[in-house]
């Protein structure tokens, strides 16, 4: 049976959290014929500025049925679409009557602002997460993440993450063979190695202009090596002492604690997206005793790796 999926937009809506999913949707039903119907919806219909300038046309939200699905983007409005009575009434009834609630980026705003993330976990771009965190201290941010679902609501992060989202929610409709050839179609990753992490904790470390930028990169990179005070020393042709402190400096947090974050993070994105057994994560990623990134878990997430596996199933 076909599916409707409905892309919600608003002015300066932010054009590719809308077009990429839109085009995962689109591929899957040149694969699997009569799969999905697309339907651009907002408010009022009619045509509707995206931040870039570019017009896109739409149906009105009271003058077409619910979809199966909806998407709801993000952009530069979306602080003004989180004041509008209409929209936040319209998410509230798609969460009652919708197979599944989606947001790309920002526009988890738009679903807390409904009350719909209240006690559920999400996510949004990783520069974004702490004022999301702030401003809705009840839901529980994962700033690392390239999309969360929480039963029938999935967040996913910054911009192109809504593709990654709408591969898997391919995924779950028509297999992962399908999504796996549109993945393929559109020369992007099906499982993505790494999660925001690897923008968010790099940025946060490094910051701006900060000397240590290529040897967090490294770091990165180099999770499964010791990663010790003096290797990082030598790789910075620093003395192990001038190295401490001038990284702590820099970063604002020690060269052991900056190589526990990067590991921890790394550690939890393939522990959630792929199927490899714990102690082979635990050694990719530099912990190497499973019990020990066990103990890492519980400190920093609450939670030991294969529970948080089976909560991103």
């Amino acid at each position: 049976m076909t599916k409707e999926v409905g892309i919600y937009i608003y002015d300066r809506f932010q054009l590719l959290d809308a077009s990429g999913p839109m085009t995962v949707f689109e591929l899957a039903e040149r694969f699997v014929p009569d799969s999905y119907k697309l339907c651009v919806i907002s408010k009022m219909g009619g045509n509707i500025r995206s931040s870039s300038g570019l017009i896109v046309d739409s149906v009105a939200a009271n003058a077409t049925p619910l979809p199966d699905t909806v998407v709801i983007v993000g952009g530069t409005g979306t602080e003004e679409a989180t004041q509008c009575a209409d929209t936040m009434s319209y998410l509230r009834t798609c969460a009652v009557h919708v197979r599944r609630l989606c947001s790309v980026c920002s526009g988890a705003f738009l679903l807390a602002s409904a009350g719909l993330l209240e006690g559920r976990r999400a996510t949004t771009h990783w520069r974004l997460a702490s004022h999301l965190q702030n401003l809705h201290p009840e839901i529980r941010v994962e700033s690392d993440r390239i999309y969360v679902r929480d039963g029938m609501i999935w967040t996913s992060g910054g911009v192109s993450a809504g593709i990654d989202m709408a591969l898997s929610l391919i995924a779950e409709d028509l297999g992962e063979g399908i999504a796996r050839r549109v993945a393929q179609e559109m020369v992007v990753y099906y499982r993505r190695p790494g999660g925001q992490s690897q923008f968010s904790v790099l940025a946060k470390l490094a910051g701006e202009d900060n000397p240590f930028t290529s040897l967090l990169e490294w770091m990165r990179s180099n999770l499964s090596q010791p990663l010790t005070v003096e290797q990082l020393a030598d790789h910075a042709a620093m003395s192990p002492r001038n190295f401490s402190r001038a990284f702590a400096r820099s970063t604002g947090v020690s060269p052991a604690k900056a190589v526990e974050r990067l590991r921890l993070e790394a550690a939890r994105e393939r522990v959630e997206s792929s199927r490899e057994p714990i102690e082979y994560i635990a050694a990719a990623t530099g912990f190497h005793d499973p019990e020990r990134m066990r103990r890492a878990f519980i400190r920093t997430f609450g939670q030991p790796p294969q529970a948080l596996r089976r909560a991103s199933r």
